[in-house]
Formats: structure tokens, sequence, C-alpha cells
């Protein structure tokens, strides 16, 4: 009895080739990489991301504490007029934190979306400085920027307003601790008198350490306190910091609300002022356009510098502005980065500011107003 077909023929087994050397080196090369890949997603880092925020119009609605829709900025006291088109401000959103930093890989497509940033976590979240501390601060300055925004629009008007530099907090460790307190009004230093912060700053930095003598008034009772400031960088420059948050009162004639909530920092108080200015004035500031920008403001009206002015360019133009007003100051962050079709103004005051609005409204020349350029 026959086990096979006499016709057939066996074959061996086939034998398993061997891969290449090079093969192999590939093959160990690239599982190493997605190991090191997986590995370094998880590893904590020491970057954040900046992203365009919210933009909100200065002249519609906003949310309150309670959630409901109530204009972002009020006045009583004073004839006010019908408002059209958008003044917007704009915010950046951070993304991470000390406690939950940013993957390596989220960092990585940052990188490569121009209306993102990338940034060192110091220069959000300074050493030392807890996320209470920093929003508080961030808090404080808000309320200051709304003060100097309403002071700067109410003189621009013709108003006259008072202006009291107090403490709003000692930061711990610092050399105003157990010196200054808050409430405390500063009146004076080193003999000269101070209305705002940034008069206070210019004579504290005029003494580069020297000891700094102030005339407060606590209680309703005047006295001097003498502390000496410690060296510190800000925006990459060494300063001299005595370790308060200040904030500016005012005794205005009208009262004039600006509802925004979880929102800090200074930078609308540019924005904050022409929408005042826009809702005590009859017509529209804006002719009726969508108009969007940024920048600090002092009660009399020099524009300041911001952060995130490319995340606020690229805000604003998927908001839908047409126009943007950015601080002079910043125009070395402008050039170059203008996404799309937005048109920038460089502006260093509120009358340059004034007059781009002009500009816009009566249809005028804009090719004669400043803008932001090379070098």
């Amino acid at each position: 009895m026959a086990l096979f077909d006499e016709n057939s023929t066996i074959e061996p087994p086939a034998t398993r080739s061997r891969m290449s050397r090079r093969t192999v080196a590939g093959v160990w090369a690239l599982t190493v990489a997605m190991v090191v890949l997986l590995v370094i997603t998880f590893l904590p880092t020491s970057y954040v991301i900046q992203r365009p925020g919210p933009v909100y119009n200065t002249l519609g609605t906003a949310e309150n504490a309670d959630g409901e829709e109530v204009p972002l900025i009020s006045v009583e006291g004073a004839e006010t007029f019908p408002t059209d088109g958008a003044l917007d401000l704009l915010t950046v959103q951070v993304q991470g934190n000390r406690e939950h930093t940013p993957s390596w890989f989220e960092l990585a497509m940052a990188w490569f979306e121009p209306s993102k940033a990338v940034i060192p976590i110091d220069s959000v979240f300074p050493q030392g400085q807890t996320t209470e501390e920093r929003n508080e601060e961030s808090a404080a300055m808000m309320v200051d920027s709304q003060q100097e925004a309403t002071a700067a629009a109410l003189t621009e008007l013709g108003y006259d307003v008072g202006a009291q530099l107090s403490v709003h907090s000692v930061i711990e460790g610092a050399p105003a601790e157990g010196v200054l307190e808050e409430g405390d009004v500063i009146l004076e230093a080193n003999g000269q008198a101070v209305t705002d912060a940034a008069r206070l700053r210019a004579v504290i930095n005029e003494g580069e350490g020297d000891p700094v003598e102030l005339q407060i008034e606590r209680d309703d009772q005047q006295q001097t306190v003498e502390l000496t400031p410690e060296e510190s960088t800000a925006d990459g420059e060494s300063v001299w910091i005595i370790g308060v948050n200040l904030i500016t009162d005012y005794d205005f004639p009208i009262d004039v609300t600006i509802q925004l909530n979880n929102v800090g920092g200074p930078s609308a108080g540019m924005m904050f002022a022409l929408g005042i200015i826009d809702t005590l004035t009859p017509g529209e500031l804006n002719g009726g356009q969508q108009v969007a920008g940024t920048g600090t403001i002092t009660a009399d009206g020099a524009v300041g510098p911001i952060g995130g002015i490319r995340q606020k360019m690229w805000g604003a133009l998927d908001a839908g502005a047409d126009w943007f007003l950015a601080p002079e100051a910043n125009c070395d962050e402008v050039v170059g980065h203008i996404p799309g079709d937005l048109r920038v103004f460089a502006v260093s005051d509120l009358d340059e500011a004034l007059s781009v609005l002009d500009a816009v409204r009566e249809d005028g020349d804009l090719d004669a107003l400043p803008t932001c350029t090379a070098g």
C-alpha cells in the first residue's frame, strides 16, 4: 500500500530568511525612538503655550458673576449715546502651569502653529509665586487698568479727576513687608509727589537700590517710612522693586462700571478708554466698524506695551476685525507677523488711537497713519 502518490515530490520545509544587519539595526532604532517618544511625552517640561483667548466687545455685553448678560461698560450720572460696531479687546490664554505642564508633543505641535507661542514657564509663573498670588496680582492689575482707563477717558472729555495711589497688597518676603500695609496711601517718594504707579517706579529706579523714603497716610494719619528696594528682572531688564501691588483711586464725577469677569492683567486699558468715550459721545466713534486693539493705559493717556501681541492679532482676525490698534512699543513683535489682511496701526497714546478711529469713521487717509515698520 503506497503512502504517497508516485508522481508527487516532497519538498523540505522552507527556512526563514534572516534579516540583514542593516534591517535589524533599523528596527531597533525605530523601537528605541518610539520608546523615547513615549517617555518624553509624559516627562514634565519647563514651558507653557500661549494661544488666542476670548474676544470681548467693549461696546457690547458680558456675563456678570451671576451668569447674566449685562453691558460691559455702563455709566451713571451723565448722558450716554447709542453705539454700533465693535471696539474689541483681546485676551491670551495660557495652556499649562507648574502643576501640569504641556507635554513635549503638545509643545512641538504648538511650535509649528503661528497663532501659538511656546514660552518659558518662569515668564508666566515666576519662581516662588503661588497660583493664588499670581491670580491676586492679575486681578489687581485689571482693577487698576479699569481705573486708569476711566481717568484717561474722562480727562480726554474734559472732566476733572483726582488721583490717589494706595497699596492693594504686600508680597511676602519683599522689602515692603512689615513696612507698608494694605490700604496705605502713598503721597510722596523721596520728596516727590506720586499719584500713579509709573511715577513711583520711576523714583525707585532712579535711586538704583538706594533706600527710598515714602510719605504715606494710614488711618487718616500721615507718617514717613523708609525701605530698601531689591533688584529684580522684568522683560529681560534689571529693575528695582519694593514688592507691593498698587492701585490708583480716583474721585470721578460720574460713575463708570466695567463688567468683565475672569479676565486679569492691564492690557485692556486702552480699549476700555475708547469704549467709555464712545458711550459718552454722540455718534459712533468707530463709524460702526469692527476695530480691535490692545495696550495698557495711564491716566494721562499714554499707551504701553503688552504681552502676547501676536496671539492677540490672530484673535482679532478670527473675530472678524479689519483694523487693529497696537502699542508702538510692541512694533518689533508685530513686523513680519501680521496675520491675513488685518491692518495694524501703531499708537503711543489715546489721541493717536482716536485719530485712527477718526480716519476709519470718516473714510480718511489710512495710509497717512503710523504703522509698525522694520527697524
